[in-house]
């Protein structure tokens, strides 16, 4: 699978850069206790934080916020995924244990201030792009509705659209059956390279530290 980044998306964003991870043969399960007692007290933590910060004091959600805006989606209306995290912890609706899977991708999003997305390499086909979506473009997401993707970052596969920092598609969700996945991971562009496949590197150890199976990863960054 070869993995493409559109010459318009890296002119509209400087410095736009993303992390790659490819597992295989991984086992994804309920959530051990270890990880849903992280996950529940870095939440507890943020919530009091955000009694005296508003959500857009973090410097994650203001790049992407930032990033929204730059491809023409208005970030009060289309949120990126992070932010729409960072809202529902302010509002005390912590996040419910999903699977080891998606409660790690939602940990490392809280942490990080970043989105990030995984997905089912079952469910893809042949080359993969990110891009700026098209008008009439659209897929049916885990939010629970029919998303217009029209100047959003997306990521597509022959398929079509499956994924982007605002919400991801029900066609490419993990689930328990899921052995073989791609994470992207929706970088800050102020974060230098060296940094970013340090943290990179780091999120993939503690997925296989986790689920086991094999990973290797990279960052990609369009030099525009």
């Amino acid at each position: 699978m070869e993995f493409n980044l559109s010459p318009q998306l890296c002119a509209t964003i400087p410095n736009f850069k993303i992390g790659l991870i490819n597992y295989r043969n991984i086992e994804i399960g309920a959530a051990p206790e270890m990880l849903k007692g992280r996950l529940q007290l870095f939440q507890e933590s943020l919530f009091f934080e955000l009694e005296d910060k508003n959500v857009t004091d973090y410097e994650g959600i203001r790049e992407w916020r930032a990033i929204f805006k730059k491809t023409g989606k208005d970030p009060n209306r289309y949120r990126p995924s992070v932010e729409a995290l960072y809202r529902r912890v302010k509002k005390q609706q912590f996040l419910h244990s999903v699977n080891s899977a998606t409660d790690l991708n939602n940990f490392f999003s809280l942490q990080y201030e970043i989105p990030l997305g995984i997905y089912d390499l079952v469910q893809l086909s042949g080359d993969v792009s990110m891009r700026l979506g098209a008008e009439g473009e659209e897929y049916s997401g885990l939010n629970g509705r029919v998303n217009n993707l029209h100047n959003l970052i997306l990521t597509a596969d022959e398929q079509g659209p499956f994924g982007s920092p605002f919400v991801d598609s029900n066609r490419s969700a993990v689930s328990e059956s899921t052995k073989n996945a791609l994470q992207i991971v929706y970088l800050k562009p102020s974060m230098d390279t060296a940094e970013a496949e340090k943290m990179v590197h780091s999120l993939m150890n503690m997925f296989t530290q986790i689920h086991g199976g094999e990973a290797h990863f990279k960052v990609i960054e369009g030099n525009y």
